[in-house]
C-alpha cells in the first residue's frame, strides 16, 4: 500500500469506500453499451481471453456487516494513495464488488480531485442477471453516471451481442454508440474455433434504451452469409427475452389460383399477456386477404383467436371436374381456443371453427381439414370422480354431405364415480351419462342411461391374472323425424324406448417369462369368457357406434362397439396370445386373437366387419423397436374362412431426429355392403422423409398415394394409383436462423380449390420478427 507517496506493504488488502456507485455505473454502462466493438468492417464478437469475476471467499476477520447500499467492496494485489494528487490506484487483479454487480480490471485509477475515474485493462463485469460485459477501457465521469466505453464486449444472458468502437451513456440510461454491430448468432463452431455469425446487422450509429429493451439503428445494413448487405436505414429490434410491438418475418409464395404471395405480419405488444398480430396477404392474381391472431394469457389459462377475411370467386357447384358456377363473395375462416383452469378441480375448455364455405381453406392452403368442429366443456376431476357437460357442432367440407344432417350436441352431460365394493375387494364404476343431438334437416335423438360395472382382479398361486366383471345399464332413447335418416339400420323407431343391457366376463391371463438368446422373453395366453342375453338394438337409433371394425385394440372388449347406442348381445370366448422379447436395444411385440360367439342367435353386425359369423376374423399386432433408430408397427385382420387379408397396416420410422424415412401403408378390404358409408374400403401409402446432408442443411418430402380403385370400393374416382398431393423442400437451421423453402402439388380439384403447384418461402431470424 502507500500513504503520502510511501510505498506500503504488497499483498492482498480488502478495503471498503465510498466510492459513490463507482462499479454500478460501471457495469450500468458495459451492459446499456452492449458489445462495443471496432468499426464496422471488423468488429470483434470473439470472447475475451479474461474469466468473468466471481465473489471470492470470505477473509478471516472480515467485517461481517454488510456493506451500506452506495458502498462498493474490493480487492487488489496492490493499492497506492497519494495524498498530495488525491489519486487512488488499484493494481493487479483488481476485483469490485456492489451487491450483486461484479467487475475485474488490471488496473482502476481514481482521482478524487477531478472525479475521474479510469479502468483499464482485460475489463469484465458481471450483474446478477448473469449479463457479462468485456472491454479494456472504462472512462467515468465526476458524476459517475456519463461515461465513454472502449472496445467492449457484452455477452447478454438473452442471447446477442453487440459490438462498437466507443460508447457513451447518457444520464438518463440511454447508450449511443458509433460503428456497431449487433448478433444473436453462435461466434464459434462445434471445434470452438471463431467463425463469422450467420447474420448481424453494422450501423453508422446505434442507440440503446435499457428501458424499452430495444435497439435503434441508424445508417444499418443486414449481413447474412457473408454475401451482399441490405440496407435497413431505419430499424429496430428488442435484445431477447421478451416481446414488443414491430414487424416479424416476412413470408413469400405462389399459386396457381391466387399467383404471387407476399405476407408480412405486423405485432401489436397490447400487454405483457397479450398480443395481437395482423399479416396482409397480398397477391398478384386476386383480392388482398386480411389475418388477425390475438392471444391473451392470464394465472387461470389461455385463449388465442385466428381469423381470415376476403372476397374472391367462390365455386358452389362442387360435384362437376370444370366448375362454371362462380361469384364473388365474401369468405372467411375463424378458429379460436379457450382453456382455463378454474381450480384445482374445476376446467373450462372449448373450441371455434367456422368457415364460409367449403373450399376457403384448401384454396388459401390453410388447413386440409374435411371438418370442423366447434365445442364448449366444463369438466371436474378429483381423485375418484368425473363430470364433464359438453357440447359441439360439426360443419362438413365433403363435397357430397349434408350440412343439414350434420348433429349438433346441445349438451352431453357425463359423470362417473368409482368406489370400492367394501366386500371382497372389487371395485365399482358408476356412469351417469344424457345426450341431446339435433339436426337442422334430419333427424333429432336424445339419450339418458345409467350403469354399474364392477371389476375384481385377483391372482392365483399358480401366476394367473384373473379378471371378473359385472356390467348392467339401462337406456332411455327418444326419436324424432327417423325417415331423414337414409340408412335403416342407423334409424331405431319413432318415439320413446327403453333397454335394459347386462354382462358378465372372466379374463384370464398367465404369463411366462425366461431368457432367450441373452434376453428376456415373456409368452401370455389370455382367454376371456363373456355371457351377455339379447338385447334390443334395432329398436333404438345409432348415433355413435356406426364404425364397427375388428381389431387388436377391442378384441378382448366387453362391448366391441365404438360407442353406447349399440350392445354386443352375445355370449363368447376370445381367446389369444402375446409373446414379448426384450434384447439389448432391441424390443419386439406381437399379439394375435379370435373369438367364439356361443350363440347361434343372428347377430346384428354386417358382413365385413371381422364379426358376422360365430368364428371372428384372426386379428394381430407387432412392433418391432431398435434403440431410437427403428420402430415398426405392423397390424392386421385375416378372414377366418381363407386368411385373405382383410386389414394391412404398418407404420414404420427408421432413422434418427436429423435424418429419417416415415412408411405408411393401409389396405381395407372387407368386402361391406357399400351402403355402410362408415366403413368403406380404401388402400393408400404415406410417405415422408428428411435428410440432412450438412450440418444446418437438410432437405424433406412428403406424399400420399390412394391405390383404392372400384373393385375395392365402387364410390371410389381413384383408378389404382392417384396421387393426392406431396411436397418437397429444403431447409437451413442454426442457432439464429431459418431458411427455407418448399415445393407442393396438389392433385384433386374441388371447386375453386384447383390442383396444381405452390411454392412457400420462409425466412426468420432470432430476436427479429420472432
Amino acid at each position: 500500500m502507500a500513504a503520502n507517496g510511501r510505498s506500503m506493504p504488497k499483498g492482498l488488502v480488502r478495503i471498503v469506500l465510498r466510492i459513490d456507485l463507482l462499479t454500478g455505473c460501471a457495469f450500468s454502462l458495459a451492459l446499456a453499451t452492449g458489445l462495443a466493438a471496432t468499426p464496422a468492417q471488423a468488429q470483434d464478437f470473439q470472447n475475451r481471453p479474461v474469466a468473468p469475476p466471481v465473489p471470492d471467499a470470505p477473509v478471516a476477520n472480515a467485517p461481517t456487516a454488510a456493506p451500506a447500499e452506495d458502498q462498493v467492496q474490493f480487492s487488489a494485489n496492490g493499492l497506492e494513495y497519494d495524498t498530495n494528487t488525491e489519486v487512488v490506484t488499484a493494481t493487479g487483479e483488481v476485483r469490485m464488488f456492489r451487491e450483486g454487480d461484479r467487475l475485474r480490471a488490471d488496473k482502476v485509477v481514481w482521482n478524487r480531485k477531478t472525479g475521474k475515474v479510469l479502468a483499464t485493462g482485460n475489463i469484465a463485469v458481471t450483474n446478477p442477471q448473469g449479463d457479462i460485459a468485456y472491454g479494456d477501457e472504462i472512462n467515468l465521469t465526476d458524476s459517475l453516471k456519463d461515461g465513454v466505453v472502449d472496445n467492449m464486449l457484452v455477452v447478454l444472458e438473452q442471447g446477442g451481442r453487440l459490438a462498437a468502437k466507443q460508447g457513451t451513456r447518457e444520464a438518463d440510461g440511454t447508450v449511443n454508440l458509433k460503428s456497431a454491430a449487433y448478433t444473436p448468432c453462435g461466434v464459434t463452431n462445434s471445434a470452438g474455433c471463431p467463425k463469422e455469425p450467420t447474420w448481424k446487422i453494422t450501423a453508422v450509429r446505434v442507440t440503446y434504451r435499457p428501458e424499452r429493451k430495444r435497439i435503434y439503428y441508424s445508417g444499418a445494413r443486414l449481413h447474412l452469409f457473408g454475401l451482399p448487405s441490405l440496407p435497413l436505414p431505419k430499424f429496430s429490434n428488442p435484445v431477447g427475452g421478451g416481446s414488443d410491438s414491430g414487424l416479424l418475418s416476412p413470408n413469400g409464395g405462389y399459386s396457381r389460383v391466387n399467383g404471387l404471395e407476399v405476407s408480412v405480419p405486423y405485432y401489436w405488444k397490447l400487454a405483457p399477456n397479450q398480443g395481437l398480430v395482423i399479416t396482409p396477404h397480398i397477391y398478384s392474381s386476386v383480392l388482398p386477404m386480411a389475418q388477425v391472431d390475438y392471444s391473451a394469457l392470464n394465472s387461470k389459462g389461455a385463449f388465442s383467436v385466428r381469423a381470415y377475411a376476403t372476397e374472391s370467386r367462390r365455386s358452389d357447384d362442387l360435384t362437376t371436374a370444370v366448375s362454371t358456377d362462380t361469384s364473388m363473395a365474401f369468405r372467411g375462416y375463424i378458429d379460436g381456443m379457450a382453456r382455463y383452469q378454474l381450480s384445482p378441480n374445476w376446467s373450462a375448455s372449448g373450441s371455434l371453427r367456422l368457415t364460409t364455405d367449403r373450399t376457403f381453406l384448401r384454396r388459401y392452403d390453410i388447413s386440409r381439414d374435411d371438418r370442423l368442429r366447434t365445442t364448449a366443456s366444463l369438466e371436474r376431476i378429483d381423485d375418484t370422480s368425473y363430470l364433464s357437460i359438453s357440447g359441439w357442432y360439426a360443419q362438413t367440407l365433403r363435397v357430397n354431405d349434408s350440412q343439414g344432417q350434420q348433429p349438433i350436441a346441445l349438451p352431453e352431460i357425463d359423470y362417473r364415480k368409482r368406489f370400492d365394493d367394501g366386500l371382497v375387494g372389487g371395485r365399482f364404476q358408476l356412469q351417469l351419462n344424457t345426450l341431446a343431438l339435433t339436426r337442422t334437416d334430419g333427424q333429432d335423438t336424445q339419450r339418458a342411461f345409467a350403469s354399474l360395472q364392477w371389476d375384481l382382479r385377483r391372482f392365483t398361486n399358480w401366476g394367473q391374472e384373473v379378471t371378473f366383471t359385472a356390467f348392467a345399464r339401462g337406456d332411455l332413447y327418444n326419436t324424432n323425424d327417423t325417415l331423414a335418416t337414409t340408412n335403416i339400420s342407423y334409424r331405431g323407431l319413432e318415439g320413446f324406448h327403453q333397454r335394459v343391457i347386462g354382462a358378465a366376463a372372466v379374463d384370464v391371463k398367465w404369463p411366462f417369462i425366461g431368457t432367450f438368446l441373452g434376453g428376456t422373453q415373456r409368452f401370455t395366453p389370455r382367454v376371456q369368457f363373456v355371457a351377455a342375453p339379447k338385447v334390443a338394438n334395432l329398436s333404438l337409433p345409432n348415433e355413435d357406434s356406426r364404425a364397427v371394425d375388428l381389431d387388436d385394440t377391442n378384441l378382448f372388449s366387453l362391448n366391441r362397439f365404438a360407442g353406447y347406442d349399440r350392445f354386443e348381445d352375445s355370449s363368447r370366448v376370445t381367446y389369444g396370445g402375446e409373446w414379448a422379447l426384450d434384447l439389448p436395444g432391441i424390443a419386439f411385440t406381437t399379439n394375435v386373437g379370435q373369438s367364439y360367439r356361443v350363440d347361434k342367435r343372428p347377430t346384428i353386425l354386417p358382413d365385413g366387419t371381422g364379426l358376422s359369423d360365430r368364428f371372428s376374423d384372426i386379428v394381430g399386432r407387432s412392433e418391432l423397436r431398435f434403440r431410437d433408430f427403428v420402430s415398426i408397427v405392423h397390424r392386421y385382420r385375416l378372414d377366418k374362412d381363407g386368411f385373405a387379408i382383410r386389414r394391412n397396416e404398418l407404420d414404420a420410422t427408421i432413422g434418427s431426429r436429423a435424418t429419417y424415412v416415415l412408411v405408411g401403408y393401409l389396405k381395407l378390404n372387407r368386402n361391406i355392403d357399400a351402403s355402410i358409408e362408415d366403413l368403406r374400403d380404401r388402400e393408400e401409402v404415406r410417405l415422408a422423409g428428411r435428410v440432412q446432408f450438412a450440418r444446418f442443411w437438410s432437405a424433406f418430402g412428403s406424399g400420399v398415394v390412394d391405390l383404392t380403385n372400384t373393385a375395392e370400393d365402387p364410390l371410389s374416382r381413384s383408378d389404382g394409383f392417384t396421387p393426392i398431393r406431396h411436397r418437397l423442400g429444403i431447409q437451413y437451421e442454426d442457432d439464429c436462423l431459418r431458411l427455407g423453402g418448399t415445393w407442393r402439388r396438389t392433385y384433386n380439384d374441388t371447386g375453386d380449390a384447383r390442383k396444381g403447384n405452390s411454392f412457400l418461402l420462409t425466412l426468420a431470424f432470432t430476436n427479429l420478427g420472432r
